[in-house]
């Protein structure tokens, strides 16, 4: 049983509110919470893991609603996309502990720098929706997407979001405004899979990952209506700028782990 101070939960409740928004708008939040999560004394990896994502799949379900209302997002790319992301979280939960996620974290950061720099270069990139594909071929890439990046969520989990909002815009040629509003209907999957790991463990710290799940839907429905109401062009320097801070955390492990 975690004994919290008043100002730690207030911390980790504004924390919550914060990756709530980032999540709503392209994804990320987990670059806030979780950290937050694993600062709190007496708390094991596992149980801030698990508890991050009651909050986060509090904030991601109001995100996905506020977007599927006012944007109208596509469900037959959404549901094959989720159904392969529920299943790639689930297997990528079972096979955590045989994979070293060092192996990873130089890949995705390659892949992240590659894709910041493309898409500065880029201004026009996911300003407006152009389909590579239709039919069938546009449903299978779109679940293949979700199967890949479902089980990194459940293998390491952070910057997922913004992984889908770069699929669904630089592979399925979506504006980054209905590529975030289908990011976060993937992204509910994605936790849901993982949940369905970590709940009959006993991992979840219920109170702590409701009262921070409160805050996070909070900020997602602020975040999804401003996403909403100010089009792909905000999509996109929030994008970049959550890229970039997804970058220098990755980059600051690497470096981190090759100096041990």
């Amino acid at each position: 049983m975690l004994d919290l101070d008043v100002l730690t939960i207030v911390l980790l409740v504004l924390a919550g509110l914060t990756a709530g928004w980032i999540d709503a708008v392209v994804g990320g939040g987990g670059l806030v919470q979780l950290p937050a999560l694993l600062l709190v004394p007496g708390i094991s990896p596992v149980q801030a893991l698990a508890t991050n994502k009651v909050a986060s799949i509090m904030g991601t379900s109001t995100s996905a609603i506020t977007y599927y209302r006012r944007v109208g997002p596509d469900l037959t790319t959404a549901g094959p996309m989720a159904l392969a992301a529920l299943a790639g979280a689930c297997g990528g939960a079972a096979l955590a502990a045989q994979i070293p996620a060092d192996l990873f974290t130089p890949i995705i950061l390659v892949v992240l720098v590659a894709v910041a720099t493309y898409t500065v270069l880029k201004p026009r990139m996911g300003e407006h929706t152009n389909l590579r594909w239709e039919g069938n071929r546009h449903r299978w890439t779109a679940a293949g997407i979700g199967l890949v990046i479902g089980a990194y969520d459940g293998l390491l989990g952070p910057g997922t979001g913004t992984f889908l909002v770069i699929a669904l815009v630089s592979v399925l040629g979506y504006a980054f405004l209905p590529a975030s509003a289908l990011a976060k209907i993937v992204n509910f999957a994605t936790n849901l899979g993982a949940l369905l790991f970590f709940v009959p463990h006993g991992a979840v710290i219920w109170g702590l990952g409701l009262a921070m799940g409160a805050a996070n839907l909070v900020g997602a429905y602020v975040g999804a209506r401003m996403a909403v109401a100010r089009g792909s062009a905000f999509v996109r320097v929030v994008f970049v700028v959550v890229v970039g801070a997804l970058i220098c955390k990755l980059g600051y492990d690497v470096v981190r782990d090759w100096g041990a």
